[in-house]
């Protein structure tokens, strides 16, 4: 299950990371919807690397801390979880230790979200979006902000090897206070 902690997790640490993307069939990848920038990068090593679906390349930034991945959508969306793919076995100093997640309007009124620190990740790490409170379940946004404020081992630069952002799948009935997955339910849901 995609919002479960990942491998060693604590609220605000994280530990380990998975090796294989598992998300619920609910979620939806909502990052082809968005316009994606990077504070800075290296050449050959910007945002075209954190969306390729290739774990070799990664986005690199060049720059002084913190390194920002900014995410922004034309409408107001509803987001549920982000997943990034970081390793620390083949990045070392180059992988984030301190992470913070902002969403907002614009760039004018981002507000923290979640702060998260990694220690020593391999893998696919999920952060949740929810709030405390059972009933925020997402974040209705039109833009999210990933802030790497440290690395690891002191490092300068930061290796982020993919960024997915999940957010609920829309019921394809309006209306319909219940999700029906089959088209023979579907079929059948409304009265004439």
């Amino acid at each position: 299950m995609a919002t479960e902690l990942s491998e060693g997790e604590e609220e605000g640490k994280v530990n380990g990371g998975n090796q294989v993307l598992i998300v619920e069939d609910d979620l939806r990848e909502m990052g082809k919807k968005a316009a994606w920038s990077v504070s800075s990068c290296k050449p050959g090593n910007g945002v075209s690397a954190l969306r390729d679906e290739n774990l070799e390349t990664y986005w690199q930034s060049d720059g002084a801390q913190p390194h920002l991945v900014n995410i922004q959508f034309q409408k107001k969306v509803m987001l549920q979880l982000v997943v990034l793919y970081v390793d620390f076995k083949l990045d070392e100093s180059y992988t984030p230790s301190k992470i913070s997640i902002r969403a907002g309007n614009g760039f004018h009124n981002l507000k923290e979200v979640k702060t998260v620190e990694l220690d020593k990740p391999s893998g696919w790490i999920y952060l949740s979006l929810s709030g405390n409170d059972p009933r925020e379940t997402f974040v209705n946004t039109f833009m999210l902000q990933i802030a790497v404020l440290s690395n690891h081992l002191n490092g300068r630069d930061v290796h982020v090897r993919q960024i997915k952002v999940y957010g609920p799948r829309p019921n394809p009935i309006p209306h319909q206070p219940f999700h029906f997955t089959s088209r023979e339910f579907v079929t059948y849901s409304l009265v004439r």
